[in-house]
């Protein structure tokens, strides 16, 4: 195997270690919140999500700037992400500093819940989240 293969893949080994990333603080009052659909709305399909932030703000991923991050959302998730660890999985990633978005959910009762993310994907420490809200989709 080409020793430069194995060299990369102990870098990224250790840059995706916990140890390897810095938490990024949050500030003291910042809220984050859904802003529409209300909490227990019946909607239709494509849901139209509006994020809401105060007290910090929103930056693309990549972009490194003291109390600034971008939003996550966790869609029918029962737990939030590991605290200090880069966002994965089944969360959806809105790295380009929007703030909202129009999904198609299958009908039927959903939750919705947002993160705040720092420059590497991280939550805030401490984490900054919304309410979780549920939604019917007809």
């Amino acid at each position: 195997m080409n020793k430069r293969i194995v060299k990369l893949g102990l870098v990224l080994s250790l840059l995706l270690s916990s140890s390897a990333f810095a938490t990024s603080p949050s500030a003291e009052d910042v809220e984050l919140y859904i802003v529409t659909p209300a909490d227990s709305a019946t909607v239709t399909s494509p849901v139209k999500i509006v994020f809401g932030l105060s007290g910090m703000g929103v930056a693309p991923a990549g972009v490194k700037r003291e109390n600034t991050g971008h939003h996550h959302l966790l869609i029918d998730q029962d737990e939030l992400p590991e605290p200090g660890k880069p966002m994965g999985g089944n969360v959806r990633h809105f790295g380009g500093g929007q703030t909202e978005v129009e999904l198609t959910l299958e009908p039927g009762e959903h939750t919705l819940q947002l993160i705040l993310g720092d420059h590497f994907h991280i939550p805030h420490e401490p984490m900054v989240v919304s309410e979780k809200i549920t939604i019917i989709v007809e």
